[in-house]
């Protein structure tokens, strides 16, 4: 049997064992269409085309995402993206905010890459700020919210995202300095220390790392384990958000926004997590609920907590960092939607 044979059975066994060694949330979510197909045939059906659907749309971000994080990781180039995050800690926010604001993926397509970050040892600072606006905007989402809400909106939209990126990044900076958010990363996700020894010690660079069998197994090795790791917690996330939205009734979701004053932009704020769409399916229903009469500031508020907290989002970062990581992601959210909101709806009354 060849070299490249034998790497191949390696990597095919490693991936069946990856598969069933940590079954539980498969078993979960095969439980959960099971039941929906005793109990409600049609919806395990629409739910089952629906997680399937998505998890092809979302397909080519996370492809690219998950190969540029185990290419970084297989060359060695994962040491020069850290060293690049070392310096200055306020100008690290405000450049990964603006990244992030910029970027094109998603928000469940950015997380191999905030996984590989924190793995280097880039500190969780610039790193909450990249997750916290990459999700809000996008070129492509800029296009479609000028069309759909207007210019004026889609700029306070971006404006948000960096905003809400550069306020996360520096609360989260705070609170490192005091000793509170060492070792973000759960165990088995990657080590996402201090400092990093990836910083700390410099490497050569092999760039065509193809040449190497040690370091083609890296590749592989890491684009196997996030590829798993994704696919299991977004498929539960996406077979959730179908049941949401066809268990969640609309007129409920459009009463509960309606409104004017400070509340309505509070309740869009938390309303926006569970009932949010996506960022391309809320934007008509934000435009026709301000069409209807509801406040600017709470269609923001809205579209800015539901585009960072969105089921498939808020799933995968429960599942890549530990607990009081997830709650202060999801702190920060809330606290810079509503203060978004808060401040569009005066600059709207000026």
């Amino acid at each position: 049997m060849t070299e490249l044979a034998l790497n191949v059975r390696s990597w095919t066994t490693e991936f069946a064992h990856r598969l069933w060694s940590k079954e539980k949330v498969w078993l979960f979510i095969a439980g959960l269409l099971l039941a929906l197909f005793v109990l409600v045939p049609e919806q395990a059906a629409s739910s089952s085309e629906f997680a399937a659907r998505n998890l092809l749309e979302v397909a080519p971000f996370l492809v690219l995402s998950i190969g540029i994080a185990a290419y970084a990781g297989a060359t060695g180039a994962d040491g020069l993206i850290a060293r690049a995050f070392t310096g200055s800690t306020a100008i690290m926010i405000l450049i990964a905010a603006l990244a992030g604001g910029l970027s094109p993926f998603c928000s469940c397509g950015v997380i191999p890459l905030i996984a590989a970050l924190l793995a280097m040892g880039v500190p969780l600072s610039a790193v909450m700020a990249f997750w916290l606006a990459s999700p809000i905007m996008d070129p492509s989402m800029f296009v479609l919210t000028t069309g759909v809400l207007g210019l004026e909106f889609a700029v306070a939209k971006t404006l948000a995202a960096v905003g809400l990126g550069v306020f996360g990044g520096y609360v989260v900076h705070f609170l490192s300095r005091a000793g509170e958010l060492a070792d973000p990363l759960r165990e088995g996700v990657g080590n996402g220390g201090c400092g990093g020894a990836t910083v700390r010690t410099a490497k050569p660079v092999v760039w065509n790392f193809w040449k190497d069998d040690e370091r083609v197994s890296k590749f592989m090795r890491e684009g196997i384990k996030t590829t798993l790791f994704l696919a299991k917690w977004l498929t539960l996330a996406f077979v959730l958000e179908s049941l949401m939205l066809a268990w969640l009734p609309a007129d409920l979701v459009a009463r509960s926004l309606g409104g004017t004053g400070l509340a309505p932009i509070g309740i869009a704020t938390l309303v926006g997590v569970p009932a949010y769409l996506n960022g391309y399916a809320a934007l008509p229903l934000v435009g026709g609920l301000i069409g209807q009469g509801m406040a600017p500031g709470a269609g923001l508020a809205f579209l800015v907590a539901g585009g960072v907290t969105s089921l498939p989002a808020a799933i995968a970062v429960w599942a890549l960092v530990k607990r009081k990581v997830f709650f202060l992601y999801l702190g920060i959210a809330l606290t810079g939607s509503f203060a978004t909101g808060l401040l569009f709806q005066l600059w709207t009354t000026i």
